[in-house]
């Protein structure tokens, strides 16, 4: 089974002056860009490194959740936080890493080592991950409350 997503950006003016609208296809969402708000203070609109912050942590969530039913584990909650860090220099901007948090409330079925190790593993399968590595390092953290 195969299936696509899409999203349309309609940009207006220059790259330092100008805005632009990004939407999705599904019509989940509309928000604003900007190139100044991009390496700048995001004053409500968001980023290509926001929105890839976005599908790591929501795709790795997936995955983990998937894991941790295929091992018996349950959790009050699961909270996926992702950071994307860029850097740019002289050749433009550049993703150098994805960090990855895992904060699993009331986990139940499993414990903290255990959790460390499923989520790790959940690291290699999520398709994120797999579109980014081995270009830039991915690391995961996880906790238990």
């Amino acid at each position: 089974m195969t299936f696509s997503r899409s999203t349309t950006v309609t940009w207006q003016g220059t790259i330092m002056e100008g805005t632009g609208t990004l939407a999705a296809g599904t019509g989940a969402f509309t928000t604003g860009v900007s190139f100044p708000r991009r390496i700048g203070e995001p004053e409500g609109v968001t980023s290509p490194e926001e929105l890839l912050a976005g599908s790591h942590a929501v795709c790795y969530a997936m995955v983990v959740t998937g894991a941790l039913g295929r091992a018996n584990a349950t959790t009050k909650s699961t909270t996926v936080t992702c950071t994307v860090t860029a850097d740019k220099g002289d050749a433009g901007i550049s993703i150098v890493k994805s960090e990855l948090t895992v904060v699993a409330e009331g986990l139940t079925g499993l414990d903290a080592a255990g959790l460390e190790a499923l989520a790790q593993d959940a690291k290699g399968k999520c398709p994120i991950s797999k579109a980014l590595n081995p270009s830039i390092a991915i690391s995961v953290t996880t906790s238990v409350k």
